[in-house]
């Protein structure tokens, strides 16, 4: 497909699509989704993984390998942990920046169940405001949710989401 066969059936304009396509603008994980949709791939496909070695393919994520997954424009880094998305369920690294929110909540047809390494984040599922601290726990069933770490430092989660959703 051209640029510009592309850039109509995304309703962007060439101008965009080339900027995307030379690294001098990046598009948000909606457009992304839009691409890997247009494209019949999955959306991790497009956020690319570091080598591993042979014996290691589709069983071993190491720490230096993972894949960076998402957009960091709220504070949010998320990585791979699952090797890929080939199975029912993908598991994420979650390092949300001190400070950083999101105000409109998510709601997806997921099942997530979460586990706070370190830090303290504030979630808020279906209304209801949460104060989670490294130990606990939580699970989202399709409420919407949104999340706040107002604390000064770094809150590390690992989310287990069902099904995948990069």
């Amino acid at each position: 497909m051209t640029l510009a066969i592309v850039a109509g059936k995304l309703g962007k304009s060439v101008g965009w699509l080339s900027q995307v396509e030379r690294d001098l603008s990046a598009p948000s994980v909606a457009d992304l989704r839009e691409l890997a949709a247009l494209f019949g791939v999955p959306v991790s496909l497009l956020f690319g993984q570091a080598e591993a070695a042979a014996n290691e393919v589709g069983h071993v994520v190491r720490s230096g390998a993972r894949r960076r997954i998402g957009s960091t424009q709220a504070g949010l880094v998320e990585e791979l942990l699952s090797p890929d998305l080939t199975d029912d369920f993908e598991m994420v690294h979650s390092t949300f920046a001190a400070g950083a929110s999101i105000e409109t909540p998510v709601s997806r047809p997921t099942q997530e169940v979460g586990y706070i390494v370190s830090g303290r984040l504030d979630l808020w599922i279906d209304g209801q405001v949460h104060r989670l601290q490294a130990g606990d726990s939580f699970r989202v069933r399709g409420e919407p949710f949104r999340w706040m770490n107002p604390y000064d430092t770094p809150a590390v989660a690992i989310w287990v989401i069902a099904p995948p959703v990069y």
